[in-house]
């Protein structure tokens, strides 16, 4: 009789043999004999692919071996290897990422693999060596972003990709498609639309979108070529599989604003059909696969999301009959439902909630809800639907909103972090921002059907909304696992805030002072919950998940949704409040607001924190950290412009200032480049015999105030102004003349359309042809450069810059200009610091932000000597920010210095004798703690022998304080 062990008798006799098993095919694979060899990479397969959980302790140990064997006489054992390895490395964990792509790197396995592909032109491989190879590479690719740029710059290895394109092999061709998918090159370009026909037919389900960001920017700066490529994937003739990868493709070459307004401007009217034949697929879809359908479906909604943007994509969306495609995803069969005749507003609520009752297609709703507030948002103020058809097709999509935000309501408590949160969140959402579309005819329907679907229980269900928001915001209920929760309600409760009939309840109790307390805490990070976090069907998508290259904006909203909302809320209630003089919840809310403003830097709530402050005579961006020019205002003697009033009154102001902030202020004369500035309203005309650069008095318009001017110049120069409601009015009409559009939105006290910037304090673009530049910025010579200068015949590195802004920015420079020396009357000044140095510096002083050092792929594939070239300039300035004053230009440079010493270790040596040059000696301590964890390792190998006594010491003293637990950087 014969004994057949349980399978978890299997399991656990495996496991506790695997250690033994793994060791034996290590030692067998490194004897490299022929004979077993073969053998035990099958058995390396078979663990693999039938245990890969068990198998994760031991991959490591296989890889190194396995590498080793890649390059062996024996092509067949080559190729065995190839096939181990990638199955190796595509069932790897995630957390073990980090360590293998160390021993990928050590093993030398890319440059193995690249050498394997370079010599099969020609040569005696056979074609599956070749696939397995391309194969193992693309796995590569996928798991590890600095390994792109390495063969992206490969131009052999390239050459002999686009070659193997005229090999008979269909495989052939389709493992090279594949690898390319994944690296995105641009020189690839040519070989993917020539391979296209074929694999569209047979392998679709290979191609994978460009991973990083600078190489999907190469793509689409090809044009029209990989774009005609693409949406032809996504045309209703080609199979579903097809389709889907093309709409995958899609979404990563439009994953942010720039390449979405590209992209658009090459091809929106061909995308958006494509979007739409993909959104339509289930009405055309019958006897189709389901779950074919629903992803396809799926990928089309995604790429929809490029509705978030402004442009004229929008435009082709509603031509092509996006209000219909979206209610078809909402109800089923509504035309069915639907008479010819009008319905009433109760027979459309019936037929919208008996839909939306059944559930259909409902992992859907989110994108449905999302797209369509999108297309609120940036829908024109005087759009109308087309026909009667259309506009029934609207209403009803507004009326499923309305009735899904009730639905939210009622939930309450119940909804938990899953689908129903994202569903609720999206549809209020959704409903909040058609109430303020710039859309007449959408932001008037969605205020009359949501007081209609509210008629019977509107009240309750506020009452409810108030009991819900003031139980989450109690000290014991507040926390993260309630905050989606606490988002939808905020966002209902500004909803319910937009309906005449319900303000006075909404205002009524203690909504103000929940709301700050809720942004009080919002700020001092007791809670912050991004959007990212519940709004899954918005964000979440594998393939981002291994992009490279990436630096992103900050989104409008910012990256605390709680604090967005909140603050929504409370320029709501403070809008439609009459008794919040008491000067306690005044002062309170003042000094709260004020907090948003000094410390976060998204832009929606900014404006949302101005907004609320308006209401209390502010108008503006106030900000402790930034003081604007508000001191130079007052400094008469270092002003070269005057404005003459018509009462012979005047006013000192500085031109370049004027130039970039309002140019309405300054005659077409100053404007060399351009003489489209400015209005008669303002300036009277200026004699043509004055030289304009010169002039030191512009005459205004006798129909100008001259209060409101006074305090237009406040806003200029110091980001805001103060003013009593009579001169806000003045304030308005003047601010509209000159074109402020953020002021005048402050001053009428509107809530700005999603995605509006806030007003910039970069002065970079004086820096052009503006002009008005009066000293030259010297940087010193290193090396011998070629240099030529577009304003001056001067042969050094050099910059033309602006006394005014030095000086303002710069006490240092202040001091050195007023001093009376030699150096103030000066038209030069030499900074001690080289050229890449020098631009770094004058741009962080013009625009208060640090340029970037290289990162991603490109940062990754640089030697330590590259590496130090770049980082060298931040030190230089870091240096030299010591002794101009510039604490938050050295603070800056400080944390960029020690992000690059993060990703390099070894960089620490190099920026320690740096550093030690310049007598920096926090940095060189840093640098020390860096070296501390490599220290016995620098020590035996010499490296130490090139620092001096000193340096070295310091270096020893971070190892043994890191060996006592109390130093040093081990990560």
């Amino acid at each position: 009789m014969y004994f057949y062990p349980e399978v978890g008798q299997y399991e656990s006799t495996l496991l506790d043999s695997l250690a033994d098993i793994v060791e034996a095919l290590v030692w067998i694979l490194h004897c490299k004999s022929e004979a077993i060899v073969g053998m035990a990479v099958n058995v390396v397969v078979k663990l693999v692919s039938s245990n890969s959980s068990m198998m994760q302790l031991y991959l490591t140990d296989l890889i190194n071996p396995l590498s080793s064997l890649l390059c062996s006489n024996n092509l067949e054992v080559a190729t065995s290897c190839a096939t181990a390895l990638n199955m190796v490395l595509s069932n790897l964990s995630v957390k073990r990422e980090k360590q293998v792509w160390e021993i990928v790197k050590e093993a030398k396995t890319l440059i193995q693999i690249i050498r394997i592909i370079r010599e099969f032109p020609g040569g005696t491989q056979p074609i599956e060596n070749f696939q397995e190879m391309v194969s193992l590479l693309y796995t590569i690719l996928w798991r590890w972003p600095p390994s792109r740029y390495f063969v992206w710059k490969d131009t052999i290895l390239i050459k002999v990709l686009e070659d193997s394109r005229i090999k008979s092999h269909l495989s052939t061709k389709v493992a090279v498609l594949k690898l390319y998918s994944a690296l995105g090159n641009e020189t690839s370009i040519d070989l993917l639309v020539l391979s296209l026909n074929i694999w569209i037919e047979q392998f679709s389900h290979l191609f994978v979108p460009a991973l990083c960001n600078k190489v999907a920017k190469e793509l689409l700066g090809n044009g029209e070529t990989i774009l005609t490529m693409m949406v032809s994937c996504m045309d209703v003739s080609e199979p579903l599989a097809v389709r889907i990868e093309g709409f995958r493709l899609a979404q990563h070459l439009v994953a942010d604003e720039q390449r979405c307004i590209k992209m658009t401007s090459l091809c929106s009217g061909p995308l958006i059909k494509a979007i739409i034949g993909g959104m339509r697929v289930w009405r055309l879809g019958s006897g189709k696969g389901v779950n074919d359908l629903v992803s396809l479906l799926d990928e089309a909604c995604r790429l929809a999301l490029i509705t978030r943007w402004p442009g004229e994509h929008h435009n082709h969306f509603w031509e092509q009959g996006i209000d219909k495609v979206l209610l078809d995803l909402l109800l089923e069969n509504f035309d069915k439902q639907a008479s010819e005749h009008p319905l009433t507003p109760q027979a459309r609520i019936s037929i919208a909630q008996q839909g939306l009752d059944t559930n259909f297609l409902i992992a859907l709703r989110p994108y449905i809800w999302e797209i369509f507030g999108w297309l609120a948002v940036h829908c024109r103020k005087d759009f109308r639907p087309s026909a009667d058809r259309n506009e029934l097709y609207i209403d009803m999509l507004i009326t499923c909103a309305c009735l899904s935000f009730v639905e939210a309501i009622c939930k309450g408590c119940q909804i938990s972090e899953n689908d129903d949160t994202s569903r609720s969140e999206s549809s209020s959402r959704a409903v909040l921002v058609m109430m303020h579309s710039s859309c007449t005819y959408i932001a008037s329907k969605v205020r009359l059907i949501l007081s209609g679907v509210l008629e019977i229980k509107g009240n309750e269900c506020l009452k409810r909304l108030l009991y819900l928001l003031d139980y989450g915001s109690s000290a014991n209920n507040f926390g993260s696992a309630n905050i989606p929760k606490t988002v939808v309600e905020l966002v209902c409760l500004i909803c319910y805030s937009g309906l005449p009939e319900y303000q006075k309840n909404v205002t009524r109790g203690d909504g103000i002072r929940t709301l700050v307390t809720s942004i009080r805490r919002c700020l001092s990070n007791e809670v912050c919950t991004s959007r990212r976090s519940f709004a899954l069907h918005f964000y979440h998508n594998v393939f981002y998940e291994r992009t490279c290259c990436w630096m992103t904006a900050e989104e409008w909203e910012g990256k605390d949704a709680l604090l967005f909302y909140s603050l929504w809320g409370l320029a709501e209630l403070v809008q439609h409040s009459s008794d919040i003089d008491h000067s306690h919840i005044k002062s309170n809310l003042i000094k709260t607001v004020q907090a948003v403003l000094d410390n976060v830097s998204a832009p929606g709530p900014r404006w949302l924190a101005a907004n609320v402050l308006s209401y209390f005579g502010v108008y503006g961006f106030p900000n402790k950290h930034d003081k604007g020019f508000g001191r130079a205002l007052e400094d008469k003697e270092h002003t070269d412009l005057q404005l003459l009033f018509a009462n012979g009154e005047s006013v000192s102001v500085h031109k370049i200032i004027l130039a970039v902030r309002c140019p309405s202020l300054l005659p077409p004369e100053q404007f060399p480049q351009s003489a489209e500035t400015t209005d008669n309203f303002l300036v009277k005309d200026v004699p043509r015999k004055c030289c304009p650069m010169l002039q030191k008095e512009v005459r205004l318009s006798a129909r100008v105030d001259q209060q409101a001017l006074l305090k237009l110049l406040d806003y200029v120069y110091f980001g805001y102004v103060e003013a009593g409601e009579d001169l806000a009015r003045k304030l308005k009409t003047l601010a509209k003349s000159c074109n402020m559009q953020p002021l005048f939105l402050m001053l009428c006290r509107k809530i700005p359309k999603w995605g509006t910037p806030i007003p910039s304090s970069d002065f970079t673009d004086a820096l052009g042809p503006l002009g008005f530049q009066d000293i030259i910025l010297e940087a010193e010579e290193t090396e011998k450069m070629p240099w030529a200068c577009s304003f001056c015949s001067l042969l050094v590195p050099h910059m033309h810059a602006h006394k005014f802004i030095l000086q303002s920015r710069c006490k240092y420079l202040q001091a050195l200009f007023l001093s009376g020396m030699q150096e103030s009357h000066s038209q030069s000044i030499k900074v001690p610091v080289s050229w890449e140095a020098l631009i770094k510096l004058v741009r962080l002083i013009y625009s208060r932000k640090l340029p970037d050092p290289p990162f991603g792929c490109l940062w990754d594939n640089m030697d330590t000597k590259e590496r130090l070239y770049e980082l060298k300039p931040y030190v230089e300035v870091y240096w030299l920010a010591e002794f101009w004053i510039l604490e938050d230009v050295q603070e800056a440079c400080f944390t960029t210095i020690i992000s690059c010493l993060d990703s390099d270790r070894q960089l620490a040596l190099e920026v320690m004798k740096l550093a030690a040059g310049f007598s920096l000696w926090k940095l060189a301590e840093v640098a020390a703690d860096y070296m501390a964890p490599i220290y016995h390792k620098l020590r035996d190998s010499g490296v130490l022998e090139q620092l001096d006594e000193l340096l070295i010491e310091l270096v020893r003293d971070a190892s043994v304080r890191l060996s006592q637990g109390s130093g040093g950087f081990s990560g």
